[in-house]
């Protein structure tokens, strides 16, 4: 007959679950594994359009498949970096770094600090064991090579204890810190920053409203309160091609400044070289042509003038544009090609064959009907959707010329650069840039430092011990105990 004893096992409480979850998550295994996750994470970020970047191209995913868009926007599919799983992810990263890297910083802090361990009592079992007779000054010779290689030594009852290498594990917690400061950096940016991205023709002004941008983003912690104060006019825009290879050798925008306090000046902007306002700053990024037209109706009250903004297609700068009449009856759209350099092609039709204005040449078809403007439904201010619409027209102008239509006319007037600037403020991009380079510098330490012990101990029978250990690299430990088994030795 067998007697069960009942064991009573102790609740773990609040308090022991809390530390084994704290213990869990800053463990190194998790921090990787979030990491990784964060990786994962991210890709869909870069597969899907993002709603805060380019709407139009979430806009065809509703249009094509909503089924699938409605799907893929109920996981936030379309607006990941934003969304709370990856916020989560990125949060709980941080703790994990945090709560895993500091303690071990303070514990090699104390390592560093404290003496190397005493000699152990049997030398034999260790690596480059070496043993021979005493002359009597091995222990001056050992303490004069410590010296000159920075070992940190201990001395004891006729032996040296010798250690060097903290290197390796200094750069390893310098790599997870930097980490750290990175998602600081990263963290600060996206609750302060500001990115914002305006088209301004030659002969235009911007001035920094909210109303001005054609994007704009802002920090979890920003809005348009916070936008620095200033003016930016294009006086003119100066593109350098290669005239062999058609590649550009220089782009430079020669504007006039107007900043809070009234001043004015004139800059030039260049790839490399931004305008800064306060903490923000203002990027040259692209650039195209924005033909002057005139559209009048049948009875000649002008309908429609301006420059309109024609979007880059290749290297040779030839666009695509379209010119939207709403106010013309019926609506007008021009679905329309820009070439620079305009030559024909007996395949491929009109082309442009370099990006500079030699012959420039406006090619369109005219099309009436409803341009869809009162839909409410956004559009590309690139392209006409011409399903509800009638071509009537189709032909080509150069600058000057006049195209009749019926009901109306077309004039190409000119052709003036335009240049799209890119204003942005990101307040931890200095954090990061430091905690990039402190990553790098801690990578190359761990990869190429080794910590490496060395004992000398003298017998009372008149005998030389030295032995060695190291961690990893036992190839580089051999040479330095030969190094210095010589050096004891007293030879060269």
């Amino acid at each position: 007959m067998s007697i069960e004893k009942e064991i009573d096992v102790p609740e773990i409480g609040a308090g022991g679950l809390a530390r084994f979850a704290w213990r869990q998550l800053t463990s190194m295994r998790t921090a990787l594994i979030l990491l990784m996750l964060l990786a994962i994470a991210s890709i869909p970020g870069s597969l899907l359009p993002q709603r805060n970047q380019n709407p139009m191209a979430v806009r065809e995913y509703f249009i094509n498949d909503p089924t699938l868009a409605k799907w893929i926007d109920r996981f936030s599919g379309f607006d990941v970096f934003s969304a709370p799983w990856f916020s989560a992810i990125y949060i709980l990263l941080f703790i994990s770094l945090i709560g895993c890297v500091l303690p071990r910083t303070f514990e090699h802090l104390k390592l560093v600090r404290a003496k190397p361990p005493v000699t152990p009592k049997n030398l034999q079992k260790l690596q480059g064991f070496t043993i021979f007779p005493s002359e009597g000054e091995e222990l001056n010779r050992a303490r004069e090579f410590f010296k000159e290689e920075r070992f940190r030594i201990r001395e004891q009852d006729g032996s040296i204890s010798a250690e060097k290498g903290y290197i390796r594990e200094s750069g390893n917690l310098l790599f997870h810190l930097s980490l750290i400061l990175i998602l600081i950096g990263v963290s600060i940016g996206s609750l302060f920053g500001m990115r914002g991205d305006a088209i301004i023709v030659t002969g235009e002004r911007f001035i920094n409203l909210a109303t001005s941008y054609d994007s704009l983003s802002y920090g979890k912690l920003t809005n348009e309160r916070s936008l620095n104060t200033f003016s930016v006019r294009l006086n003119k825009f100066v593109a350098q091609y290669d005239p062999v290879t058609n590649s550009p050798l220089d782009y430079a925008a020669y504007v006039s400044i107007e900043d809070e306090a009234g001043n004015t000046t004139e800059e030039v902007i260049k790839v490399n070289s931004p305008l800064t306002f306060g903490s923000s700053r203002v990027y040259l990024q692209a650039n195209g042509y924005a033909p002057f037209v005139t559209v009048r109706d049948e009875i000649g009250n002008v309908t429609f003038q301006g420059p309109v903004t024609f979007l880059p297609q290749d290297s040779n700068l030839r666009s695509i544009g379209s010119i939207k009449v709403p106010e013309a009856s019926p609506q007008l759209g021009f679905v329309s090609s820009f070439l620079p350099t305009y030559q024909r092609d007996p395949e491929a039709g009109g082309v442009s064959v370099y990006p500079e204005l030699l012959k420039p040449r406006l090619l369109f078809s005219i099309w009436e009907g409803d341009l869809g403007l009162d839909t409410g439904i956004p559009q590309s201010i690139y392209t006409i959707d011409t399903t509800e619409m009638t071509r009537i027209a189709l032909d080509s102008l150069s600058p000057g010329e006049r195209f009749d239509f019926t009901g109306g006319s077309i004039t190409f007037e000119k052709v003036e650069p335009w240049i799209n600037l890119a204003v942005v403020r990101d307040p931890g991009k200095t954090y990061s840039l430091i905690g990039g380079i402190l990553a790098l510098a801690g990578l190359l330490a761990s990869l190429f430092g080794f910590r490496r012990r060395i004992w000398l101990r003298v017998l009372p029978d008149g005998q030389v011990e030295i032995a060695g250990l190291a961690k990893n690299n036992s190839a580089a430990l051999d040479l330095e105990l030969d190094k210095f088994t010589r050096h004891v030795k007293g030879e060269k």
